[in-house]
């Protein structure tokens, strides 16, 4: 099995940047990090099963040619410095380069062998200064780039051109073409849609085992993403890199599936190619994207769903030093006179000096925490006894402006979960449970939430929680049933969950009457729940790792005090 990966940087939509040995500088993509790992040879003598190309013969180093735009794909010398984009090129292949400008580093392109699948996931690097250098070694595990919105644009003739030109590139080569399949193309689509919207470079560890890569005899992943829309150079840069160019070219594949997801980020296009070889195709396989066993054009357009953003909304940045609410660490609670306290996250697990945030909340179901309105402030989503559900828009100076009625009775019946559980849309959503029914609720803004669509049946809970449990860049939810079982219905940033069988993550929760949904509180990225138990005692469980930790208890005074979510 091979897997592959590459980056494709802004200067002329190729690479341009430092040889593999040079530094990365903490401050080439300004807040972003990436993490490196050890070097991937054939054998790295990591204990992991190593990467052997079909003969038997163990692959070159990770590190692949630098191409550059004076030079033609393919051309570039292992573990050499890239050319400015105004160097020429001798005929022997060496660089002779002309007095340029500098420019800012960028990420050397490198493949991943299966011995990292295992551990390809890990957290950014704390630098100990902002300038300080990150050293740059020759396996690449994880980027991590921030968290983008996906940009529902259609993506019918990206896909077409890069099945297109990956077999006019095999047919040069006299290999037979591959074929498509859309169940193959369904999991590209979704992995490229979740690193995208996460804006992390990894690959999916189980795609060889998924289910929808229809038991393959051989198989592998591709992943590039570029600075503008052109999938015909994303194919380009695979195949002026050795890597990625044996995976196009390697005979035994005879289906692909192409994933192809936009942003509205520095990287506007992320492109995911899964390939496999079959001895007997499997049925519904076509001869090209949205075709047939005679041939078809392109996929049609995705039908629209509740998860469609009425807008585009780009990431805020306000200081909330003075808001009432600082981050999404914070700990909220409601006292027994109807008072909002914020306790500020100040790292580790621990939480500065309680402050009262608002008053008059007394009769409050439950009160929610979350930027409504994506102006960077964090706001009060507050559902009442009375049935009615409002909003109080927090301030970045401080406190929250009148509160506005988002519906108007027949609230209180309802269990709620707020959160981004649609990955193409920035704006929060609210998930209700109605009886056993779930529904979606899409974000209207100030208007009226009078719009739902149901998303599953059949649920029990007396409360839900939304957080991304399994660490996928995907939201899910935490329905807490009346036995203190804890069922898991993990989301794909569409609008039903999983069709899966419901795992129980945890169970003796009975006694929980609040749950929180927290982040950054152990480290940046960090995800985890506070939980408000019996005898006033609340706890923290951490869920970076994609699983419950242990819990520890968090210092306080909370009697008669209850979690806001």
């Amino acid at each position: 099995m091979l897997c592959a990966l590459a980056l494709v940087s802004p200067a002329a939509g190729m690479y341009s940047g430092p040889a593999a040995n040079a530094p990365v500088q903490a401050g080439a993509f300004g807040p972003r990090t990436v993490t490196l790992g050890p070097a991937g040879t054939a054998d790295d003598d990591d204990g992991a099963p190593d990467l052997v190309t079909g003969t038997g013969s163990p692959l070159a180093p990770a590190v692949e040619p630098v191409i550059t735009p004076a030079s033609p794909a393919g051309e570039g010398t292992s573990g050499t410095a890239a050319a400015p984009p105004t160097a020429t090129v001798a005929a022997h292949g060496t660089t002779t380069p002309e007095p340029v400008a500098p420019e800012p580093p960028s990420l050397p392109p490198l493949w991943a062998p299966e011995s990292e699948l295992a551990h390809n996931k890990t957290a950014a690097p704390t630098l100990s200064a902002p300038t300080a250098p990150a050293p740059a070694t020759e396996s690449l595990t994880t980027e991590s780039l921030g968290t983008e919105a996906l940009v529902p644009d259609s993506n019918t003739a990206a896909i077409l051109t890069v099945f297109t030109k990956i077999n006019e590139y095999r047919a040069a080569n006299s290999l037979a073409p591959v074929k498509y399949h859309p169940t193959v193309a369904g999991m590209a689509q979704e992995w490229s849609d979740s690193i995208a919207s996460r804006d992390v470079i990894e690959h999916r560890a189980s795609f060889w085992t998924d289910p929808r890569a229809l038991n393959p005899n051989s198989g592998g992943e591709v992943i590039a993403i570029r600075t503008d829309r052109d999938a015909a150079k994303l194919v380009e840069w695979w195949k002026g890199s050795p890597g990625h160019n044996a995976m196009l070219l390697d005979p035994r594949f005879n289906v692909m599936g192409a994933g192809i997801s936009y942003t509205n980020s520095l990287y506007t296009i992320w492109g995911v190619v899964n390939f496999f070889g079959y001895t007997t195709l499997p049925a519904g396989t076509v001869t090209s994207p949205g075709g047939s066993s005679a041939g078809g054009g392109a996929f049609p357009p995705p039908p629209p769903t509740m998860c469609d953003p009425a807008v585009k909304h780009m990431p805020p940045t306000l200081n909330l030093a003075n808001a009432a609410i600082n981050s999404a660490a914070d700990l909220v609670t409601i006292n027994a006179a109807g008072q909002l306290i914020n306790r500020p996250s100040t790292g580790n697990r621990t939480f500065g000096a309680a402050k009262v945030i608002g008053s008059g909340f007394g009769t409050a179901k439950e009160v929610f925490t979350t930027d409504w309105d994506r102006d960077g402030a964090y706001d009060l989503l507050t559902q009442w006894t009375t049935g009615n559900l409002t909003l109080h828009r927090g301030i970045a100076t401080g406190g929250f402006q009148a509160s506005v009625t988002l519906g108007s009775g027949g609230w209180e019946t309802l269990t709620l979960a707020v959160g981004g559980w649609c990955a193409n849309n920035r704006l929060p959503q609210l998930v209700a449970l109605e009886g056993t029914t779930l529904y979606l609720y899409p974000n209207v803004g100030l208007a009226d939430m009078s719009t739902r669509t149901q998303i599953a049946s059949t649920v029990s809970a007396r409360k839900l929680s939304m957080v991304d449990y399994d660490a996928d860049g995907f939201q899910d939810l935490l329905a807490i049933r009346s036995d203190g079982a804890v069922q898991l219905y993990r989301g794909a940033g569409t609008p039903a969950p999983r069709v899966e069988a419901r795992l129980t993550v945890a169970t003796g929760w009975t006694d929980v009457t609040g749950i929180r949904p927290l982040r950054d509180v152990t480290a940046l990225n960090s995800t985890g729940v506070a939980l408000r138990r019996a005898n006033d005692v609340v706890q923290y469980w951490n869920l970076s790792t994609g699983t419950l930790a242990s819990p520890s208890n968090i210092t306080g005074n909370w009697a008669g005090q209850r979690l806001a979510q």
